[in-house]
């Protein structure tokens, strides 16, 4: 389904690129997430964003929501933190994207756009600061008042080396 206008799933019309493919949501929904909070970044609109996060970006906030904040404990023990986000303007339906406006397309999985059909968002970023439920990083992309679904840390600095299988 190719068409120059394409409304996205909250109803804004949203202009489709020439060689993107479009693909309507079902209906029936296999999960249920919680937002766990939401983030504070100086990024009003899709057009602001960077595109990727980087670590000596602007400073950003991630504002829990009690009782969530409780599970901080130990986090401040490491630099980096990995920050999971739904972003909640992003389009769900488009199979094909044409980044470049060039004509050439891919396939949304090649991608780290934010167009795709779960847009469950991941950034790595410096953690600063932890006063209570806040949490002060820097190295975020995504806009002012995005939904935040999960904090972890880092898993490079976190996760032990596995051992040698056997041969």
């Amino acid at each position: 389904m190719t068409k120059m206008q394409q409304p996205d799933p909250t109803g804004i019309t949203d202009p489709t690129r020439i060689g993107e493919r479009v693909h309507p949501l079902p209906e029936r929904t296999d999960a249920a997430l919680v937002f766990i909070g939401h983030i504070e970044t100086p990024f009003k609109s899709r057009a602001q964003c960077p595109r990727q996060g980087r670590q000596d970006g602007p400073i950003c906030r991630l504002h829990l929501t009690p009782p969530y904040g409780e599970a901080l404990k130990g986090l401040d023990a490491f630099e980096t933190i990995e920050v999971l986000y739904w972003m909640h303007e992003a389009r769900r339906d488009l199979l094909l994207q044409n980044p470049k406006h060039d004509g050439a397309t891919l396939g949304t999985f090649a991608l780290r756009s934010p167009l795709r059909p779960n847009p469950i968002a991941t950034s790595l970023v410096r953690l600063i600061a932890i006063d209570g439920n806040i949490v002060t990083v820097a190295g975020l992309d995504c806009l002012d008042g995005t939904p935040l679904l999960d904090i972890k840390p880092d898993r490079c600095l976190y996760t032990p080396q596995a051992p040698a299988k056997p041969t």
